[in-house]
C-alpha cells in the first residue's frame, strides 16, 4: 500500500535526508523529467553550497542505465513529486500546491 504525504518541498528534502538509503529505490519527478533508480549515494553539502542534496542514482530503463548525480537543493523549485520505495514501504512525497509556481 502506497502512503501519500503532501509536504513543502524544504520538508521532502529534509525526508530524504533524513530516511532515504543506499540500495532504495527512488523515483524523483521534476519539471518535465521522470528520473527512477536505486540509489548509490547521498551526499550532504558541497565545496559551493552547505545545502546541497546529492543524490546519484542508477536509472532504471530499458534504453537508458546509467548512473547520474542529482543535487535536489538545485531543482527544488521544479519538483513535483519523489517516490521513496524500500523492501518494506512505499511512500508518495508530493510537492504542496502552495510551493508550485505555477508561472
Amino acid at each position: 500500500m502506497v502512503k501519500e504525504l503532501v509536504l513543502s518541498v524544504d520538508e521532502i528534502l529534509d525526508y530524504v535526508r533524513e530516511n532515504v538509503k543506499v540500495r532504495d529505490i527512488l523515483e524523483i519527478s521534476y519539471n518535465r523529467i521522470f528520473a527512477p533508480g536505486i540509489v548509490l549515494g547521498i551526499e550532504m553539502g558541497d565545496e559551493i553550497s552547505d545545502d546541497a542534496l546529492l543524490v546519484n542514482l542508477q536509472l532504471n530503463g530499458k534504453l537508458l542505465n546509467q548512473t547520474v548525480e542529482l543535487d535536489l537543493d538545485e531543482i527544488k523549485d521544479d519538483l513535483i513529486e519523489v517516490r521513496h520505495i524500500t523492501e518494506d514501504d512505499e511512500i508518495l512525497l508530493v510537492v504542496d500546491e502552495a510551493d508550485i509556481d505555477f508561472s
